[in-house]
């Protein structure tokens, strides 16, 4: 099982890694699957947003490193037991809107949530790969992570009913399209 093979806390570029690989692992290991495809995203606000959207964050999230790290921690720990996260952030942009400060904050924010998950005993693996301008003058863009070039398909998005029965939760529990679509938990209770 492709899991085992990587620390169960951690943050890492996904170099080698296939995203429909790591979906199917998540998926076999009846964990979250979280992705975002940043590849359109150009400063900090779009990058969050990007995050905020794919990940289905509640609509009062702040769109800020505080809110979210809230979201990735907190608001889903108070939601109950979880299984566990696989996160890939593909395509983190690359250019003096996003910088490598700003990359880094970011990815801190993955790390400390790693920590977060650590002391709880829950996996959490956070997969990132970078944006690499082929022409600055084309604007075309290719996927980057430390020295390796891989283009990989998005994985297809998976429709899922709220309604219907799910075998990572409790049997009382409502069926969540993503484990930040907490509302559904805070109208049940």
């Amino acid at each position: 099982m492709l899991l085992q093979t990587v620390r169960p806390n951690i943050v890492q570029s996904i170099r080698a890694y296939r995203v429909e690989d790591l979906m199917q692992a998540a998926e076999n290991a009846g964990q979250h699957f979280l992705y975002a495809d940043l590849s359109t995203a150009q400063s900090k606000q779009e990058v969050l947003d990007k995050i905020a959207d794919s990940f289905l964050f509640p609509n009062h999230f702040g769109k800020n490193l505080d809110a979210l790290y809230d979201c990735m921690t907190d608001l889903v720990h108070k939601a109950g037991a979880q299984p566990g996260f696989v996160v890939v952030l593909e395509q983190l942009p690359d250019n003096p809107r996003f910088d490598r400060e700003a990359r880094e904050q970011l990815l801190d924010v993955f790390r400390d949530a790693a920590d977060f998950w650590a002391e709880r005993r829950i996996a959490f693996r956070c997969f990132y790969s970078f944006a690499v301008a082929r022409g600055i003058e084309t604007g075309n863009w290719e996927r980057g992570h430390e020295g390796h070039a891989t283009v990989t398909e998005k994985p297809a998005a998976k429709s899922v009913s709220k309604n219907g029965a799910n075998p990572n939760f409790g049997m009382n529990m409502p069926l969540m399209s993503s484990a930040f679509d907490t509302a559904m938990w805070l109208n049940a209770a």
